[in-house]
């Protein structure tokens, strides 16, 4: 029995060996199959010669010793790099999948600049390369998904599971209680009070990781638990009780040679928050000129009603909440509006929170509600996203008397940048009360991806189309 359990840990070390001679099969593979079909003279459309014969292809044993050799070591070590060579493997099959894609263009970005930059000539075959690189990615996922069924039922046999349990006062909290019953990749042995019924059930049974739900430094219980783990050879880790909510926005990173378990408050943080400014510009740019006409069809239409100014400058609440933007509008209210709004305090119909609405307000002129009617007034905000003081996307900007009034909570909506348009807009614009409107906000801050704001705008575009809940 005990032969058998050491096997059932010892496979999961296996398969995670295993891919790497794979990996190099993978290349040596592709890059033989892409040099006989150049040799051939046969394309990867049967009956369909698209390339003229190759006159530039070395020999085979040079072709072998000078590129295939290097490839597959090249190859490896970006597949190293990104973790695919892992002897834990909980990765997705998807995940996976897509670190192979982005290994295999690794690969062809080394060589591209190995021939060009360094040996400053050109490859054998550009159509060898591209086609090379085509059969590697084919040959690669192929073989990483057919190891990948193998491996699921082994564990679906229960060869190299993780045996688990978790010990503390506090249960463990639901999302990881539903992984670690439901993944095959574990098998949940029940949760213990402590360390006594550790020491009871690991007389009977061989454990493999101890969860602690209830972590305290200087408690006595943990470091008990801890030295014990440490002394039986049991792996232990604890779940962070206050964060258990927010797992998506943890990030592990190094402090020195210590490791240091980091909350950042929007996956913006980073990369993110560069892509996302980078589809602002672009967008918002196409936008302004596409709407051009009509902005100065509006500029003239409101000169001819009320006359200058054209556009209402509204002092609005940004980023971090240390600053205030300079929101722009088309004027859609007559000239005195701001002095004539504490007098309609009486009529506002947002009575659950600090915002002020009015249904009918006498303040709005005839072409303010067409404008109002169509979002058309929020159009020169294109100029703010271009300045950088808004986004596309994000939390409606608010006024500082709206803002003081905020609750703690409530003002972790500036973690970014206020946006024309916003998760909470395009599901009920003005019709959502407020406690709604900011839980939608704090969803779509830590939440955030670019496929989120695509989708935002696209519902956007139909809220005003239908004229839903605008005022």
């Amino acid at each position: 029995m005990l032969h058998w359990r050491r096997f059932m840990k010892r496979s999961e070390a296996i398969f995670g060996i295993i891919r790497i001679p794979l990996d190099a099969l993978a290349v040596w593979s592709a890059l033989l199959l892409s040099y006989q079909l150049r040799a051939s003279n046969i394309d990867l459309l049967p009956g369909t010669q698209l390339l003229e014969p190759s006159l530039s292809l070395p020999a085979l044993p040079y072709y072998i010793s000078s590129f295939v050799v290097p490839s597959m070591l090249v190859f490896i070590l970006a597949s190293a790099i990104l973790g695919l060579y892992a002897l834990r493997a909980t990765m997705s099959a998807w995940r996976e999948l897509g670190l192979i894609g982005i290994a295999t263009v690794v690969w062809l970005v080394i060589v591209i600049a190995w021939y060009f930059l360094v040996l400053k000539q050109l490859f054998f075959s550009r159509a060898l390369l591209f086609q090379a690189f085509f059969f590697l990615f084919l040959i690669a996922a192929t073989q990483r998904m057919l190891l990948t069924l193998i491996q699921r039922f082994l564990l679906r046999s229960g060869i190299g599971k993780m045996l688990v349990v978790s010990i503390g006062s506090q249960p463990l909290v639901q999302s990881a209680l539903d992984t670690l019953q439901f993944d095959s990749h574990y098998t949940y042995l029940g949760h213990l009070r402590n360390v006594s019924e550790l020491s009871t059930l690991e007389e009977k049974q061989e454990i493999d990781l101890v969860i602690q739900t209830d972590p305290a430094p200087q408690s006595q219980e943990t470091i008990v638990l801890i030295e014990y783990c440490r002394s039986h050879h049991l792996g232990y880790g604890f779940l962070p009780p206050v964060l258990a909510d927010v797992p998506h926005l943890l990030v592990v990173e190094a402090l020195g040679l210590l490791p240091l378990v980091r909350l950042q408050p929007t996956p913006l943080d980073g990369w993110g928050r560069i892509a996302k400014r980078v589809f602002d510009i672009l967008l918002s740019l196409t936008l302004c000129v596409l709407f051009l006409p009509l902005f100065l069809f509006l500029t003239l239409c409101i000169l001819v009603e009320s006359g200058w100014p054209i556009l209402y400058v509204s002092k609005r609440v940004g980023q971090h909440g240390r600053k205030c933007v300079n929101v722009l509008k088309f004027r859609s209210m007559k000239q005195s509006a701001d002095q004539e709004k504490e007098a309609l305090q009486a009529f506002n119909h947002r009575k659950d929170g600090p915002l002020f609405k009015m249904k009918d307000d006498p303040r709005v002129t005839p072409l303010g509600k067409i404008l109002r009617r169509w979002s058309l007034d929020e159009v020169p905000q294109l100029l703010n996203v271009l300045r950088g003081d808004m986004s596309l996307v994000g939390p409606r900007p608010h006024l500082t008397q709206e803002v003081a009034l905020y609750s703690p909570q409530q003002r972790r909506v500036f973690a970014v940048k206020p946006g024309i348009s916003g998760l909470a807009q395009v599901s009920g614009r003005s019709d959502l009360g407020f406690v709604d409107e900011v839980r939608l906000d704090l969803k779509y801050i830590e939440e955030w991806s670019l496929l989120l704001d695509l989708w935002i705008l696209w519902r956007t575009a139909f809220a005003v189309l239908l004229r839903k809940g605008a005022d």
